[in-house]
């Protein structure tokens, strides 16, 4: 089988990249970014790669010329950063997506697998698990939720044509691992907060607002559930997320700290002041989202796919702290290693 794997070199790619290496060896893989990786990785050497930025026009040709042939496409490209150029934002990721969506049909790619998220997901309960069914209308005030919501408007286009592939939206939680520990602290934190305390996650009181429940993911754990959707040729969606749900409670055991409850509106200005000064890159729509988004039912995945997470989300939360206090990272231009 020939898959094309978008946004190959990012947190999610390199793990893909990883598993199909070892699982898949007979498969022929082509890895689409803006900056290929140069080796270092056994798992990158297989790989063709084709360099492509998906918010220019001239993409178009190569995602023509890159599905020619293909059985599948994994789309996991996304922008976070820079957060302040919207245009960019939303030029990348939407309109990337649709290009990505358009150049699929147009090569009779037979299956297209979405990395969506939690964060397509509407306002919902923390304390009752929603199905793949919830509304798909994200969170108006997060740039990432919208876009995310917005690329599921085409996904559904695609499924009310008739003769078009088999379309997968696979939706995580936070996807984490100690390779992408850099990354993910340029992403979020900014220059300017100390690496080193982040990592030694023993901080003596933790002050987050109840709603701060999330769900998370080892990112080689989502990356046997994209091969399981692969395998099956999975139609709609399907939710990933590991065990257990982080609450605060449970971020508090991470961090060997005492939960201290505050108001989700004081934590938001908190960002929105910081962030227009600023002092970090997170704009206040990401708290919106944290504090919005409903906990996924990973009930499909589990009985449909057979899926199970390797990794415990609390394990994998505290390896992502001390990454980013050692400055972990890989070869991948996305994933270099920190300072």
């Amino acid at each position: 089988m020939r898959v094309v794997l978008t946004g190959a070199s990012g947190n999610v790619g390199t793990a893909l990249l990883r598993r199909l290496a070892a699982d898949r060896p007979y498969w022929s893989v082509v890895g689409l970014c803006r900056r290929p990786p140069t080796g270092g990785e056994p798992a990158y050497d297989r790989v063709e790669w084709v360099r492509a930025d998906l918010s220019e026009p001239a993409a178009e040709r190569v995602l023509r010329e890159t599905l020619s042939g293909a059985d599948a496409v994994v789309h996991a490209a996304w922008l976070i950063q820079p957060s302040r150029d919207r245009a960019l934002l939303e030029r990348t990721n939407v309109g990337g997506s649709r290009r990505v969506v358009d150049a699929a049909a147009a090569a009779g790619v037979r299956h297209l697998v979405h990395l969506s998220s939690v964060g397509t997901y509407s306002r919902g309960s923390k304390d009752r698990a929603v199905g793949e069914d919830w509304p798909t209308e994200g969170i108006p005030t997060s740039d990432y939720s919208r876009h995310k919501a917005a690329v599921e408007r085409l996904l559904d286009q695609v499924d009310a044509a008739a003769g078009g592939p088999v379309v997968s939206r696979v939706r995580p939680g936070l996807v984490f691992q100690r390779d992408a520990a850099s990354e993910i602290a340029r992403y979020f934190l900014g220059p300017f907060v100390p690496r080193r305390l982040v990592g030694a996650h023993r901080a003596p009181v933790l002050p987050v607002p109840p709603r701060a429940t999330f769900q998370a993911v080892h990112a080689d754990d989502l990356a046997d559930a994209l091969v399981r959707v692969l395998d099956a040729r999975l139609d709609g969606a399907v939710n990933v997320a590991g065990d257990p749900v982080m609450t605060p409670r449970e971020l508090a055991t991470v961090f060997a700290a005492r939960w201290v409850p505050v108001p989700g509106p004081v934590v938001r200005a908190a960002a929105a002041l910081s962030y227009r000064l600023h002092l970090q890159p997170t704009s206040p729509g990401w708290v919106d989202l944290a504090l919005g988004v409903p906990v996924m039912s990973t009930r499909r995945v589990r009985e449909e796919l057979g899926w199970r997470p390797a990794h415990d989300v609390r394990a994998t939360v505290a390896a992502l702290l001390e990454g980013m206090a050692e400055g972990a990272g890989t070869t991948s231009p996305a994933m270099v290693p920190g300072r």
